[in-house]
């Protein structure tokens, strides 16, 4: 999978599709109202929430159904309790993967999680196995052809920003998990427009997918994605461009 940066290159491509895009929302507003639920409805002093919301808007959910979710979250009622758990697992030619899932029950997630990894080529690890070959940080994309290197990488390094590359038209910005609000708030101040904002899995190093393996892994990711207790997959695939747009 070809991109417009290194991380690019191995995020899978999601919504290119109405159902799909659709699937895809349900779960920004999940992790939006669990994140205000948990911390309130405030952006200004609930992080969570806030990392959140810059996930959703780079997906183009809009901003009514934020507005909606964080509503309903915030308001009277109660819930059932949500569990976050992490699964982790190998795929076609030994790719690592992550599955994280938000949960009522985390039996029937491990149950279907399990299922999905046996019944599509993949095998599910125990807790450990893979999570080593990633590191949790923010990832913030931006369109620089609006934008000079300079302009950012000034602003980003002082806010405390990790790296910053430039490749095919985009800046990507790395951080570390506890300087992803001032990177993102620097970004906000100066008007600089964000592709998408994210903390996610990056992985250390990647695996170069053929033609089959990179589809029997799109596969298994797609039935993934399909079930509702799972919120975002990662892995360290590198697949083609053409073995994307090819998708069976």
């Amino acid at each position: 999978m070809s991109g417009h940066s290194k991380w690019a290159t191995i995020k899978r491509k999601k919504a290119k599709t109405d159902v799909g895009r659709a699937t895809a929302w349900n779960k920004l507003i999940k992790e939006i109202s669990i994140a205000a639920k948990l911390g309130g409805g405030n952006i200004d002093i609930n992080p969570r929430l806030r990392a959140a919301v810059l996930k959703a808007k780079g997906q183009s959910l809009p901003a009514k159904n934020i507005d909606s979710a964080i509503a309903k979250a915030t308001g009277a009622g109660s819930s059932a309790e949500m569990f976050e758990p992490m699964y982790e697992g190998r795929g076609p030619n030994g790719v690592a993967i992550l599955v994280k899932c938000m949960t009522d029950n985390k039996v029937r997630t491990v149950a279907s999680v399990r299922n999905i990894f046996n019944k599509n080529g993949g095998s599910m690890g125990e807790s450990g196995s893979v999570a080593w070959v990633f590191a949790y940080k923010g990832v913030v994309l931006i369109d620089a052809n609006k934008y000079t290197e300079d302009k950012v990488m000034d602003l980003v390094l002082e806010a405390g920003a990790s790296d910053m590359n430039t490749e095919d038209g985009v800046h990507e910005i790395s951080t570390e998990p506890d300087a992803f609000e001032s990177v993102t708030r620097a970004l906000e101040g100066a008007n600089i427009e964000m592709m998408s904002a994210e903390l996610t899995y990056v992985p250390n190093d990647t695996i170069k997918l053929e033609h089959n393996d990179a589809q029997k892994l799109l596969k298994l990711i797609d039935k993934f994605e399909d079930d509702e207790d799972v919120q975002d997959v990662y892995h360290n695939a590198e697949i083609d461009e053409a073995d994307m747009d090819s998708e069976e």
